[in-house]
Order: C-alpha cells, then sequence, then structure tokens
C-alpha cells in the first residue's frame, strides 16, 4: 500500500496559525448567528472583534517563537514549501488589516441594524477576506497570491451588494464582479506567462530565472507581455489610472463602513501584493517597469485630482481623492531604486498607515448620518453638521485637513517621505507636480468642511452616535493625531518593517 508523504509539519501550520484563528471564527460567526434572535444579532459583531484579537494574539505568539529560533539576523521564516513567508513586513500588513478590520465592524454594529441587514454573513464575510488579505501579505508563490486575490475579492463583492433592497448596492456589486473578474482574469494569464518563461511559481526562483533570460534579451517580447498583463491586474486592485473605472461605482452603492474598509484595508492588501511581486518578482525587469509607472502615477493624479473636484456626493469624492492618494504612492515606488534609497518603499508604507486611520474616521462619520429616511452620503447632507454635532464636525475636519497632508497631522508624513523620496532620486519634476495636485486636494476637502462649517442645516434632526460608531471615530481620531504629533514611534515600526532578511532577491534594499 503507497503511503502519501506527509509535505507540510507543524512549524507550516504555525506559521499560518493568525489566518486559521480567524477562518474559524468566521466560520463560528456563521454558526452562532443561526441560534441568535433577531434583537441578539449584535453579538455577531462582538464576535468578530474576539476573532481579530485572537488573531492578534495568535501572530504575536507566531513572532515571538520565530525570534526565539532565530539566531542571527531579521526574523523570516517560510512554510508550505517556501509558498508563505513570515517576516516583518507581513508583520506590519497583519497589523493594519486587523486594525482596518476593527474599526469597521465597530461602524457597522449600528449601521447594519438601521439598513436592516445585521446578519452574521456580513462580519464572517469581513473576516474571510482580512484572511485573504492576510495570504496577499505573506504569499511568496504565485498560486498562494491568487487564492488570496480572489478570497478577498469575493468576500468584497458580496459585501458591495449586501444592501439587497438598494438597487445602487446591487449595481456597484454587479460592476465591481465585472471589471474585477476581467482584472483577475489578466492577472492570471501575465501569471501564467511567467510561469512558462520560468517553469516556477516561487517568486524568488522566478527572479532569478528572469536575470539570466533577460541578460540576453532585455526586450524580450514575452516577458514584456507578462509584465503588462501582471501589472494590470495590479493596478486595478489599487484602482490607479486607467484601472480605476469600478471605485467611484462601488464606493457609493457599497454599505458606507464596507466603503471605509475598502478604501484601506483592500486597498494595503493589494498594495502588499504589489510589492511582493515588483520588488522581488520583477526586480529584474525594474528598467522596463519604471518608465510605466511614473506614467500610470501622473495620469493617477490628474484623474482622481480633477474627477474630486466636481462630486457632490461625499463618498464618490472620497473614492476620487482615494485614487488620488494611489497616484502619490506610485511615486514612492518609483523613488526606490532597491540599492542606496528606500525612502518611497517608507513613505507608502507610513501613507497606508496614517491613511487607514483619517480615511476610516472621514467615513465613519458619513456612517453616522444615516437614518432611516436619510441616506447621508450628499454635500447637502453635511450641511450644517457643526451646529447638530459640533464634536464630530471637529473631528472631520481633523480627518479632513489630515488627508490633505496639513502639518501636524498624520497624513503630512505620508506626504513628506513620498516627497523626500521624489528629491533624494533627482526627480525633482516629479516632486513638483506632485506637491501641485496635493495643493489642488485641499480645496475639495475643504468643500466638505464648508458644507459642515458654514452652511445652514438643510433638516433639525439631530445626529446621534451609537456607541460602537463613536469608540471608532476616537480611535481613528487619536491615531491621526497621535501619529502626526508623535510620529517617531510610528516611524520605528515602519522601520523595523524594513528590515528584511539579508536573503532577500533585492541586493541591499529596505535595509
Amino acid at each position: 500500500m503507497t503511503t502519501i508523504p506527509n509535505l507540510f509539519s507543524r512549524s507550516d501550520y504555525a506559521l499560518a496559525m493568525p489566518m486559521l484563528v480567524l477562518s474559524a471564527f468566521a466560520i463560528a460567526v456563521l454558526l452562532v448567528d443561526l441560534f441568535l434572535p433577531r434583537a441578539l444579532k449584535r453579538w455577531n459583531a462582538v464576535l468578530a472583534l474576539v476573532g481579530l484579537a485572537a488573531s492578534g494574539l495568535s501572530l504575536a505568539k507566531v513572532w515571538f517563537a520565530m525570534h526565539l529560533i532565530a539566531t542571527s539576523g531579521p526574523a523570516r521564516f517560510s512554510g508550505f514549501l517556501g509558498s508563505l513567508v513570515m517576516d516583518r513586513f507581513a508583520v506590519y500588513f497583519f497589523l493594519l488589516f486587523l486594525a482596518g478590520a476593527a474599526v469597521t465592524i465597530l461602524m457597522s454594529m449600528h449601521y447594519m441594524e438601521v439598513e436592516n441587514e445585521d446578519h452574521g454573513e456580513y462580519y464572517a464575510l469581513i473576516l474571510f477576506a482580512v484572511v485573504g488579505m492576510m495570504f496577499m501579505a505573506s504569499g511568496f508563490d504565485l498560486v498562494l497570491l491568487f487564492i488570496g486575490l480572489e478570497l478577498m475579492a469575493l468576500s468584497t463583492y458580496v459585501l458591495v451588494g449586501f444592501l439587497r433592497r438598494d438597487k445602487r448596492s446591487n449595481e456597484a456589486a454587479l460592476k465591481y464582479l465585472l471589471l474585477g473578474a476581467f482584472s483577475s482574469g489578466i492577472f492570471a494569464y501575465g501569471l501564467s506567462l511567467f510561469y512558462g518563461l520560468t517553469g516556477s511559481t516561487n517568486l524568488g526562483e522566478i527572479a532569478d530565472k528572469l536575470s539570466l533570460r533577460l541578460a540576453n534579451n532585455p526586450r524580450d517580447p514575452i516577458a514584456m507581455l507578462a509584465l503588462i498583463t501582471t501589472a494590470t491586474g495590479l493596478l486595478f486592485k489599487i484602482a490607479a489610472v486607467p484601472f480605476h473605472q469600478w471605485a467611484p461605482d462601488a464606493y457609493e452603492g457599497a454599505p458606507t463602513a464596507i466603503t471605509g474598509f475598502m478604501s484601506v484595508a483592500v486597498k494595503a492588501a493589494g498594495w502588499a501584493m504589489l510589492l511582493r511581486i515588483f520588488l522581488f518578482m520583477l526586480w529584474p525587469m525594474r528598467a522596463q517597469y519604471t518608465p510605466m509607472l511614473i506614467f500610470v502615477a501622473v495620469a493617477t493624479m490628474i484623474g482622481g485630482n480633477f474627477a474630486a473636484l466636481t462630486q457632490s456626493n461625499v463618498k464618490r469624492l472620497l473614492a476620487y481623492s482615494s485614487i488620488a492618494h494611489v497616484g502619490y504612492m506610485l511615486l514612492g515606488l518609483v523613488a526606490s531604486d532597491g540599492h542606496n534609497n528606500s525612502t518611497g518603499i517608507k513613505g507608502i508604507l507610513v501613507y497606508l498607515l496614517v491613511y487607514t486611520f483619517m480615511n476610516l474616521g472621514a467615513f465613519a462619520v458619513i456612517t453616522s448620518l444615516r437614518r432611516r429616511d436619510i441616506i447621508g452620503d450628499e454635500l447637502d447632507d453635511m450641511a450644517g453638521l457643526y451646529k447638530k454635532a459640533p464634536s464630530e464636525a471637529i473631528l472631520l475636519l481633523i480627518f479632513l485637513l489630515s488627508l490633505a497632508g496639513i502639518p501636524p497631522l498624520a497624513g503630512f508624513w505620508g506626504k513628506y517621505y513620498i516627497f523626500l523620496s521624489l528629491m533624494e532620486t533627482g526627480h525633482y519634476t516629479l516632486a513638483v507636480v506632485a506637491v501641485l495636485f496635493a495643493v489642488l486636494g485641499l480645496y475639495y476637502y475643504l468643500r466638505i468642511a464648508n458644507a459642515a462649517f458654514m452652511r445652514e442645516a438643510i433638516d433639525a434632526e439631530p445626529v446621534k452616535i451609537a456607541p460602537g460608531l463613536g469608540v471608532a471615530l476616537w480611535i481613528s481620531a487619536a491615531a491621526t493625531l497621535g501619529i502626526g504629533m508623535f510620529p517617531e514611534l510610528f516611524l520605528r515600526a515602519v522601520n523595523w518593517s524594513l528590515a528584511l532578511s539579508q536573503d532577500t532577491k533585492i541586493i541591499g534594499l529596505l535595509r
């Protein structure tokens, strides 16, 4: 009788413990929901929050064990035949995903009750989406990365259309599904070409074999086609121009809490995977993809900022502003040469950290405006907010100024390191263009603030803040102010996350 060899060890499963714990809690939420009466559905959210905390504790336990094992250099371990890596880069993104999901769930507790859609599946899908994000951040194999991407994407498609009685939500989900499936097909085609060229799905092995192949023919047509199709799929996931068409409709139609979740956690997962692929697998093709990234970055800043100027729906306005922020971050990737300069990558990670809290805070304010007869996502709905809820209006102003990059708020540091990296690497023209668009962004953020502080309220109904939403607001505000005024601790965390092991395929990158 032939026995099947045991390919995986206990240490492999230990590395995946944060994902396994979160998956178990997602299943538990689905099962518990079957027995909860309608009046107790809020316990689904509580169980989901406990699951996020348990996943965070398991992550800490795994990292502590890794440090005990590591004898020299930064800890970096791989499992499942090298397809999954656990390093500081992955841990950093794991914490971002968990924090973003926790704030989203706090925002959702009252909101989903108002929408009459308070179901366990909603919270389970958020947890499953985070599991997919974790695989995207820690995957070092094309197959695992694609599985993680699809798990996140499928969960998000359903979450966007979760308001079944809302035509906008249904339309947004359908558009997002069709465009997402199309982009995933292009992305998968690009990955298959790289597999055909190199005979491997491991990012490191692909990089080595690409280097040998491109040494003889730097403009290899098959490699160029693989690069273009792979980059197309990645740029779609972060909503870069011209692959951004799905974002405004999906942001507007989705439940507001999910809009915030998509704008921070889903986008951060896309960036984690993009950085893994561009900085490891595609590093031998840097000379080929840098001009493409410059074009896309500038087009994204132009498209996002100018489109945001004309919006009257706040969710669409923030969607376009989110697209503009992607343009700034792409410049950070352009400005990181991988040998002597990593400030751009540092800027991207700082940007994703501060963006998580300031953008979720802005969407938390929009969420609070949802009442039975008021959707609350138009500029007119913001009118007179200062008179109806002064503290909430002031917090909104803090989030908006932070998004605009005004010191001493958190958003300033993200732009600062992006602009600094451009100056350090001699991209002076790009730096000037980025600064000009940052000034333009201030205008449309102040349009929202003007409505909240200067206009008269259209309705006299007071804005009531549910406890969970209040906690989400103050967490976001504390992070936005804390990172801005005391950045040293958080910058150390970013520097810590960039101290990858010496066996990475990028010589001298992120030391």
